[in-house]
């Protein structure tokens, strides 16, 4: 196992079927997984959220224990399990948050775990080198402009419910947009980008109640707070690579939903900020869905400009070769860290825009399944392509909106079709469409 995960093509080649043994490793893990969960039954019951926390907990452990260490992770979980209990105890106001702190501290410190060693070089099926992205083709263009004509013209004769789903619409595109910034050209998984689209909906939310700010100041507050917590999380984050990047971000977006849960006098704790509605001139449904389009496109062509800029160029070189792009002049801890921020940015003016739709902001915008949303919407649009998160989080955020009407078990629907997506597009929709139109190019 340790073997192919170092080369499988020469693995391959001395007659290990690698496909059955990444099967067998994959169902001990789940026999151990289900072991471990018969375990709890008799400290909890059996319901519907214990998934999502007890596999932020492994996460933590794993990470903090370090990658490939058995060691490792038994005295992250001991350390992990004491903190709690101590937390409980002593301290019950950061119990919510002592393990990613913990998490984080031990991330900045060691990045590679307690016990953990920097990872080696990969060696053989590393995946052949991702295309340049080049303009557009004259099809795509056509189409991007008649779905821009639709998104114009249509809302005049829709009501306003599907005017509310279509301002949703509109941010959640920009939102996976800002984060295919860091995950595509910058080759930086991010398992907490909610935390700045639920601080630019904080930003814009305590603008309008604490100050009595108008909407304007109050959107333009969004994007502040957001940045601002964008170059200081990232300066972090981006010192690391992989999952340890990735669970860092975590750990910081875990750390801004806990102060936002439990700062009661600020932000509200669970009941959150209400009465965050537009100024009287973008009141109605029609303006106020017209002012998000304006600003969330723009916004993504703001985005789309800046990957194809020098910065764009010099950002997916750090992320192809780092050590070459040092060696030409690149500061690729700058790059990264500018690109962390520009998208922090972008989720911040979702966030205050959405903050304004519903009228009201909750810490559940800064939760992991806000940042899982985000995730699913890149991943299903594909992350090769420009176009891969605006055709995610339409086809997700619209999929997810028809089946709750239609259906009580949407998630069962919802989950089944993203996972029918993945295995026959492994590439994202956008990608398949792309090789499937490169290939008839080449036919023709």
């Amino acid at each position: 196992m340790r073997a192919a995960t170092q080369d499988r093509e020469m693995v391959g080649a001395l007659g290990v079927n690698q496909r059955m043994l990444f099967t067998s490793v994959f169902f001990l893990g789940s026999v151990l997984a289900g072991l471990a969960g018969a375990l709890q039954l008799p400290r909890e019951s059996v319901n519907l959220h214990m998934d999502l926390s007890i596999i932020t907990e492994a996460f933590v452990v794993v990470v903090v224990g370090g990658l490939g260490s058995l060691g490792g992770a038994a005295l992250a979980a001991l350390l992990i399990g004491e903190l709690h209990a101590f937390g409980i105890l002593v301290l019950p106001k950061i119990t919510l948050v002592l393990v990613f702190l913990v998490m984080a501290l031990v991330l900045v410190v060691r990045p590679h775990g307690l016990l953990g060693k920097p990872p080696g070089p990969a060696h053989g099926g590393a995946g052949a080198a991702e295309p340049v992205i080049g303009p557009a083709p004259g099809p795509l263009l056509w189409l991007g402009a008649a779905a821009l004509a639709a998104a114009v013209l249509l809302p005049l004769f829709a009501g306003d419910y599907a005017l509310s789903v279509l301002t949703e619409l509109a941010i959640f595109v920009l939102f996976a947009a800002s984060l295919h910034l860091i995950m595509g050209p910058g080759g930086m998984a991010s398992f907490g980008h909610a935390a700045y689209f639920g601080l630019g909906a904080y930003g814009a939310a305590l603008a309008a109640k604490r100050l009595a700010a108008p909407m304007l100041l109050g959107l333009a507050m969004a994007p502040f707070a957001a940045g601002l917590s964008g170059l200081l999380f990232g300066w972090f984050c981006v010192r690391l690579s992989g999952v340890y990047s990735a669970m860092l971000t975590l750990a910081f977006a875990q750390i801004a939903w806990s102060v936002a849960f439990q700062w009661v006098e600020v932000t509200g704790g669970d009941n959150g900020i209400l009465g965050v509605w537009p100024d009287a001139w973008a009141a109605p449904k029609l303006a106020y869905y017209y002012l998000t389009l304006a600003l969330c496109l723009g916004a993504t062509l703001l985005l789309r400009r800046v990957i194809h800029a020098p910065f764009g160029y010099a950002l997916r070189a750090q992320r192809d070769s780092a050590l070459r792009a040092e060696a030409i002049g690149i500061d690729a801890f700058r790059t990264r860290w500018l690109a962390f921020a520009l998208a922090a940015v972008m989720a911040g003016i979702a966030g205050g825009l959405f903050a304004y739709a519903k009228g009201s902001v909750f810490p559940t915008f800064l939760g992991i399944p806000r940042s899982v949303d985000a995730l699913l919407m890149v991943l299903l649009g594909g992350v090769q392509t420009l176009s891969g998160p605006i055709i995610g989080a339409l086809a997700y955020t619209g999929l997810q909106e028809q089946l709750v009407r239609l259906t009580d078990l949407w998630r069962l629907v919802l989950g089944s079709i993203i996972v029918t997506l993945v295995l026959f597009f492994p590439q994202g929709l956008a990608g398949a469409a792309r090789a499937r139109w490169e290939a008839s190019r080449g036919d023709a």
